[in-house]
């Protein structure tokens, strides 16, 4: 393939690393990290040069029962404040508003009287006239946004053309593209990031990339994208994500040539707090059922339900979600 962008020795000034550890990561375990774990994680992404840190999501009160997560998982001014105070450092907050999951025109203040620069709208591709509601509305207060189209392994061609087209007209700043299931190869996230590259690069908008690591390519496929012109990259300490994890933090920043991105910070974070995590029980990563509903292309809820169920007869849920 041609269009790819720098090689592997040279240094991309376009890029955005996204640290979506307390988001992502938060799926994990209700959201119900310390404020000692989310302070240290701030700072440590600063000290590493990262250029976002996604907080967790803007959930409706409404809908979810607030006693029943912790506090990322609505992401209040306050709670982000305590954290951060006025955040007097380069690094940008973000969270993300789920089209039909969030209270927007009540729960966002405007962008001059909140800490938060970024939202990223998630969505499905059949919701996109929703998000772009979303979006059209959260840029008149005065935020970046990005819209993450969820489960893209799923759309047919003239969906992902149709939503891409109807993104184009809109003022969101960053399409991601996103592997919600894992499933993709190399060649795959290829294809469509250079799709999405060739409409973000005609109408002035930067394209992103979120992976999964079901198949063990969520840091392939990142690598790969970047090559072809994604420049918001998004990555989670230690993998810490839904199910089979992100891409990896460490990889990405030790294999990144700006010399703003250090590693350091990072590995002190990773073994103060990441193992102690993983000691208490919290469980996300590589792990067979993840790579089989990577393989079939499928959500990962079964493989969530089989590892909480501490089953080990990959044959015989191999069996059954190949048959269903």
């Amino acid at each position: 393939m041609e269009n790819r962008k720098g090689n592997l020795m040279s240094v991309r000034t376009d890029l955005k690393v996204l640290d979506a550890t307390i988001r992502d990561g938060g799926l994990c375990n209700n959201f119900a990290f310390s404020d000692e774990f989310v302070r240290s994680l701030y700072e440590a992404n600063i000290a590493c040069g990262v250029d976002y840190m996604e907080f967790g999501y803007k959930a409706s009160k409404k809908l979810f029962n607030v006693n029943e997560f912790g506090k990322w998982k609505f992401c209040d001014e306050d709670a982000i404040r305590s954290i951060v105070g006025e955040n007097d450092s380069p690094m940008k907050i973000a969270v993300m508003a789920d089209v039909g999951r969030c209270d927007f025109k009540t729960d966002f203040l405007p962008k001059e009287q909140s800490v938060i620069d970024m939202v990223r709208v998630a969505c499905y591709i059949h919701q996109i006239p929703s998000a772009l509601e979303m979006i059209e509305y959260l840029h008149e207060l005065g935020y970046e946004t990005t819209c993450n189209i969820m489960a893209i392994s799923q759309a047919t061609e003239s969906q992902i053309e149709s939503a891409l087209e109807m993104l184009e007209q809109s003022h969101v700043d960053v399409i991601y593209l996103v592997d919600s299931y894992g499933s993709f190869y190399p060649e795959n996230a290829a294809n469509l990031a250079r799709k999405y590259v060739e409409v973000g690069d005609r109408c002035g908008k930067k394209i992103g990339f979120h992976a999964h690591n079901n198949q063990t390519l969520a840091f392939a496929n990142t690598i790969e994208t970047m090559s072809y012109g994604v420049s918001f990259l998004d990555a989670t300490a230690n993998g810490m994500g839904r199910g089979a994890g992100n891409c990896a933090m460490e990889l990405l920043l030790g294999f990144l040539k700006n010399p703003k991105y250090s590693l350091f910070a990072l590995l002190t974070f990773i073994e103060k707090y990441m193992l102690p995590l993983k000691k208490e029980g919290v469980v996300w990563g590589f792990d067979i059922q993840y790579m089989i509903t990577g393989q079939l292309n499928r959500h990962p809820r079964e493989a969530i339900q089989f590892t909480n169920e501490g089953r080990t007869d990959y044959c015989e849920f191999y069996t059954d979600i190949s048959d269903s």
